[in-house]
């Protein structure tokens, strides 16, 4: 521990010197930036920056990484609110409460909780990182194929059915993403799945495209064929906003916290799949669930703080055993091998002002991101002053150059608008969009990890059941799922208990 606190002391020059503060506050605007323009990611982002970074010292460079890490997975929450469009796959979950908040009247107090909660859960990922990475690195080599498999069941089966009122409509929405999700080349075998002979779907449906269209494209249908403007006037700071007690979301942040870092050192998770558990725990544990999809301050603040909270667990296992947990994990590596730093033990003793050096720029610019945030916040909530003859087309303009940007591909964008068209059909029905979208981020994990245990184990199904933490999954997957059933079910009966006494 003595070492640590003697490389971060080190390290402290470097972080603080003109030339990182400068490239993490230009890094922290480009990533608010790019997050908050859908079809962008901050996987994106970084990518394009790594070539300009050639000649930067490696601390600069990767300051201005950090900058673009945290302020993407943030700027995500921006259209996620306002208009109801997720920046980001992190941004998915803040829809639910954000936007109804912002529909509300309360789009300000929806921003600065999101702002709160992110700058929250970054740091508490940076100290995470800072303090318990080999550590912790260890956790996420526990997890065997099975656990893998388990785990994403886990998350499946409980938001398809706690996010619905009607449970066979949340798994129908979910068989829906598990046929998304296996549409391309099976990775294990080569083999052609779904794709009807379009070369377009040979590499499956992008999550983006997926997410614009159920997302994005159903609320700009209701704005184009509404007669009226819709109940969305930006209000002031009112009373009830000043009054807003901020303590009653510790709790929410302790939570969440917690959950976006374990998921975070868990590789191929993530942090939309983090804000979704960090959603669907914080809507569980409430005693008021009804709430929960109608403005809840609490649904905004757990997943954002969660989806943060992921951003340099995720760098745990990438940094201290060099397996990437996630798309952005990968690209960061890339950006420490430009400049000569090779992932491993070895890094945190060859290299350590380096390497502390960046992980102090997670910690930094999380506060960064919350100074740039207020100010960009002010900006940011005049779009819901905008009339809806001119919203609602901006946003079937901003879903179609998002998506045509990631692959310059129009099929991704009439595929977008197909999803869109299903999107709204589905919520006309009341069947939940979210469980399929999961479903399309855990399947294939799901798929994968199933069948690579059975390759390895060579003992057929009871080859899932072996150890104490595929135990333990299982469990939590029957106590969470047949419990919530078997109440609805008592309730139903109870109330039909209760009309026929009526009646006599």
């Amino acid at each position: 521990m003595g070492d640590v606190f003697q490389h971060i002391l080190d390290a402290l020059p470097l972080v603080f010197s003109l030339g990182t503060i400068i490239a993490m506050i230009g890094g922290t605007i480009i990533g608010i930036a790019v997050g908050a323009l859908p079809g962008l990611s901050a996987t994106m982002g970084i990518a394009v920056l790594i070539p300009l970074t050639f000649t930067m010292e490696p601390v600069v460079a990767l300051g201005m990484v950090a900058g673009i890490y945290n302020g993407a997975m943030y700027g995500g929450s921006i259209p996620a609110i306002l208009l109801r469009i997720p920046g980001t796959p992190a941004g998915i979950a803040t829809v639910f409460d954000g936007y109804p908040m912002a529909q509300s009247g309360h789009a300000r107090l929806a921003l600065r909780i999101s702002l709160v909660s992110s700058s929250i859960g970054s740091a508490v990922s940076a100290i995470a990182l800072l303090s318990l990475a080999p550590p912790l690195s260890l956790i996420a080599l526990k997890f065997s194929a099975a656990n893998y498999f388990w785990l994403a069941i886990f998350g499946l089966m409980t938001i398809a059915v706690l996010l619905s009122e009607n449970p066979v409509k949340g798994l129908l929405s979910a068989c829906f993403g598990l046929f998304i999700g296996m549409i391309g080349i099976d990775m294990m075998t080569g083999t052609e799945r779904f794709a009807f002979n379009e070369l377009e779907l040979l590499s499956g449906v992008n999550i983006i495209v997926l997410l614009t269209g159920l997302y994005a494209i159903p609320p700009a249908i209701d704005l184009a064929l509404s007669p009226k403007k819709p109940d969305a006037e930006v209000k002031a700071i009112n009373e009830e906003e000043m009054a807003f007690r901020w303590s009653s979301l510790i709790p929410v942040w302790i939570r969440s916290s917690i959950i976006g870092v374990v998921t975070g050192i868990i590789p191929a998770l993530g942090g939309n799949v983090a804000a979704l558990f960090a959603w669907n725990e914080q809507r569980r544990s409430d005693a008021d669930k009804d709430k929960y999809g109608k403005g809840a301050p609490e649904g905004v603040a757990a997943p954002e703080c969660a989806n943060n909270a992921d951003t340099a667990a995720t760098l745990i296992p990438a940094l201290t055993l060099g397996i990437p947990g996630s798309s952005v994990a990968a690209v960061i590596l890339g950006a420490l091998l430009v400049h000569g730093l090779i992932p491993g033990p070895q890094l945190f003793r060859d290299k350590a002002e380096i390497t502390y050096g960046f992980m102090l720029a997670m910690l930094v610019t999380s506060g960064l991101m919350l100074i740039l945030g207020s100010v960009g916040a002010r900006a940011f909530v005049n779009v819901l002053k905008m009339p809806t003859q001119l919203l609602a087309p901006m946003i079937f303009v901003m879903a179609t150059i998002g998506v045509f940007a990631i692959h310059n591909s129009m099929f991704e964008v009439w595929l977008m608008l197909g999803f869109g068209v299903l999107g709204y059909a589905m919520e006309k029905m009341d069947i939940p969009t979210a469980p399929a979208v999961l479903a399309v981020i855990l399947g294939p994990i799901a798929e994968e990890n199933l069948r690579r245990a059975l390759l390895i184990s060579g003992e057929g199904v009871f080859s899932l059941f072996q150890d104490v933490i595929s135990l333990l999954l299982v469990a939590l997957i029957l106590a969470t799922t047949a419990l919530p059933l078997a109440m609805k079910m008592w309730r139903r009966r109870r109330s039909r208990i209760e009309a026929l006494a009526s009646r006599d």
